[in-house]
């Protein structure tokens, strides 16, 4: 039994999506739209999908559609949520779950009076750091785990000014000035998708932009932001720590791996870098880097990634690591490209799986929620001067 899908959004990311929830055979019809309804149509003619709509309302009206998968602006995504909630669709959304606290409680309350199917498709959820980190922690190998770090590190200048100009036409600096703390869930999401915890407090502090180009100007910004990068220090419940941070000014190479991890605990410890990647314990040092190194399964210079800038390719291109479990997959996704860090993947089978089945899919309302609101109120504690603040938390998600 299959079920029919709308792509909302129709721009540099979803192409890569609506490839494989295309080749799941737990999907059927594939349509979409977009605000720029030249770039549907340029999508569902290159990939031969079913056809577009109109508009978002239009597909929501649709009894054709059972399912909407959102790849629009990431301050969007709360009321689109919503939307499609409310309309009786599935949601599949790209991160963040929404950018305000009760735009999250409202999804959770949507998603627990309908019983459909809401799922965020957090890359970290999949990063080979993450898997092998939740794979050690369940093992014990760690002892108690007390603190971890997580970091999204993207300079601007390394495929973001593209990116945005794309997206944001003649007014894409008022948008390229979003917070990154409300962007967290790279950071967050790789920390808390290991450790089985969730945080309870923060301070954080944000570091004003220099750079004097428009971006991050408070003149010009929609947000009201001038924060270029943030650090975030949170506590977690059960005792412990992590550490994250979001920078977009920073000479760090993001196109080799733009998300990193480290775990700490009393027995053992492990740490990633840009290109290495290593295992401690109180014996020594094993070089993990070949375990959590992901083969790439497509050139960057296919021609299906050229209105990408070169800086970003490499995010569409990485297929599995060694720690990656392939036997869940469909096997028509054995050929097929991959991205970040080997989880796209991952995602569209975790979406496709829950709505089939009716049960929760891995970032479930209440996961996101756990991996979005720390990075809502740590930039509330950037604005305060790091003033430490409380992190509200929903609760576990309900069994199915």
């Amino acid at each position: 039994m299959t079920f029919s899908l709308g792509i909302v959004g129709a721009g540099q990311f979803s192409g890569q999506f609506a490839t494989l929830f295309q080749a799941h055979p737990g999907v059927g019809d594939i349509h979409v739209t977009d605000l720029l309804p030249e770039r549907s149509q340029q999508l569902a003619a290159a990939q031969g999908l079913a056809g577009t709509f109109p508009s978002y309302e239009a597909m929501l009206e649709s009894p054709e559609i059972d399912a909407v998968a959102l790849f629009t602006q990431r301050w969007t995504h709360g009321p689109l949520v919503l939307q499609g909630l409310d309309a009786g669709k599935h949601v599949y959304s790209a991160v963040p779950m929404a950018i305000r606290t009760e735009e999250i409680a409202a999804i959770i309350d949507a998603v627990e009076a309908t019983g459909l199917t809401y799922m965020m498709g957090e890359t970290s959820q999949y990063h080979p750091a993450t898997v092998h980190a939740r794979d050690r922690i369940a093992e014990g190998a760690f002892g108690r785990l007390f603190y971890a770090e997580g970091d999204y590190v993207h300079d601007m200048d390394l495929g973001f000014y593209e990116a945005y100009r794309y997206s944001g036409g003649d007014n894409w600096k008022a948008t390229a000035s979003y917070p990154p703390m409300l962007y967290p869930t790279h950071a967050v999401g790789g920390v808390l998708g290991a450790w089985r915890t969730h945080a309870v407090g923060v301070s954080a502090i944000g570091v004003r932009d220099e750079r004097g180009d428009g971006v991050f100007d408070r003149e010009i910004s929609r947000f009201d932001n001038d924060f270029s990068n943030a650090t975030a220090l949170f506590e977690v419940a059960g005792g412990g720590a992590f550490r994250t941070n979001e920078f977009r000014r920073v000479g760090y190479p993001s196109h080799i791996r733009e998300s990193r991890f480290r775990f700490f605990g009393t027995e053992a410890s492990m740490e990633q870098l840009a290109t290495v990647a290593l295992w401690q314990d109180k014996s020594g040092v094993q070089d993990i880097s070949e375990l959590l190194q992901p083969k790439e399964t497509l050139s960057p210079d296919d021609p299906s990634l050229q209105h990408v800038a070169p800086e970003l390719r490499s995010a569409f291109t990485s297929g599995s690591a060694a720690v990656h479990d392939r036997s869940r997959l469909p096997r028509e996704f054995d050929l097929l490209p991959n991205g970040h860090e080997g989880s796209h993947h991952y995602l569209v089978d975790d979406f496709v799986t829950a709505v089939s089945t009716r049960t929760l899919p891995s970032v479930n309302a209440w996961v996101a929620a756990r991996y979005t609101l720390p990075g809502i109120v740590a930039h509330q504690s950037a604005l305060q001067g790091g003033t430490r603040l409380e992190i509200p938390d929903f609760g576990d998600p309900p069994q199915r």
